[in-house]
């Protein structure tokens, strides 16, 4: 074959024409195909800039699908398989990460959620400065009791907002210490950005609600317990939300924004069903971890879901 052929022009080749082939194909793969449309400016295009819906942290508009950012940082759950971290960095270079950002904002993401670390600062310096990016960034931060100092490095370096860390958050409830994560988000908020509160365990909001902690908005994992590996211990890897119910229920009682993340088990369960959970079960926004090849056909999922009017008991706070 003279001519190497991408994917999306494999596809086009092998299956344009086939009904077989259009049955067969996936939402990634009908995306993909999307994409040349788009390119072309033909009408039924995936990937229009502002068609995904939005809603409201404080001042800040953002898409209810946020990107995530362990990837970005070379860093993937992957259960027992110990390779995959470094699979991973070997995969997602910078150039791959600027590819990914831009598919993101060209099918309407306006948000990504970031660690904060040099390699994150350098990416969107580069990204801002050079390559003309317009993602917003909220900046997950660990503390300590005694130093806040990273939260405000985050905004210095243009971070729209800033939240402790789930785990971090997670064991300063456990150690009684919530009256560190409520000067955390005075902080915040006096540096003139919105300002969060993470957690993997359900007890971190509910403390901070009877604490009086006022966060503009709560990072609280959710996902099903509908995957093989979910029975495992939770230190093997494997859960990161232990009661989903629970936080359900609870998250109903809760006036403030929320972003749940982990929704799909770190990959074990498929977005269409990790996506649809938590929009049903009262999040107000996603946070997805999503590879370039992984965008549109998630995009897709959200938009597909928001616009079907999602059956929800708690009303959407943002």
């Amino acid at each position: 074959m003279s001519k190497k052929l991408d994917r999306r022009e494999f596809l086009r080749k092998s299956l344009a024409g086939s009904a077989a082939g259009a049955v067969a194909l996936s939402l990634e793969e009908k995306a993909l195909l999307a994409q040349g449309a788009q390119k072309k400016g033909e009408k039924g295009a995936v990937g229009a800039a502002g068609a995904m819906p939005m809603g409201k942290l404080g001042k800040l508009n953002v898409t209810r699908l946020i990107v995530g950012g362990n990837l970005t940082s070379g860093f993937a759950h992957s259960r027992d398989l110990i390779y995959v971290s470094g699979l991973l960095r070997q995969y997602f270079t910078d150039a791959k990460v600027f590819e990914t950002w831009e598919l993101c904002e060209e099918c309407g993401i306006n948000t990504a959620i970031l660690r904060l670390d040099n390699h994150v600062l350098g990416l969107l310096d580069k990204y801002w400065h050079e390559r003309g990016g317009k993602l917003q960034w909220i900046a997950q931060v660990q503390i300590t009791p005694e130093n806040f100092t990273d939260l405000k490095r985050a905004v210095d370096h243009g971070a729209v907002g800033a939240f402790v860390h789930g785990g971090v958050c997670d064991r300063f409830v456990r150690e009684g210490k919530v009256d560190v994560l409520a000067k955390a988000v005075q902080f915040v908020k006096e540096q003139g950005v919105v300002a969060g509160i993470g957690g993997h365990l359900v007890e971190v909001p509910i403390a901070c609600e009877k604490a009086g902690v006022d966060p503009d908005f709560y990072m609280k994992t959710l996902h099903s317990r509908q995957y093989w590996s979910a029975n495992r211990q939770p230190e093997h890897d494997n859960i990161w939300c232990l009661e989903p119910e629970k936080t359900v229920e609870f998250m109903q009682t809760v006036t403030k924004p929320w972003i749940a993340y982990k929704v799909m088990a770190a990959g074990a369960i498929h977005p269409r069903a990790g996506f649809k959970y938590a929009y049903e079960s009262g999040a107000d926004f996603i946070c997805a971890g999503m590879f370039d090849f992984q965008v549109r056909e998630d995009t897709i999922l959200a938009r597909n879901l928001l616009s079907a009017n999602p059956a929800r008991q708690r009303p959407w706070r943002a």
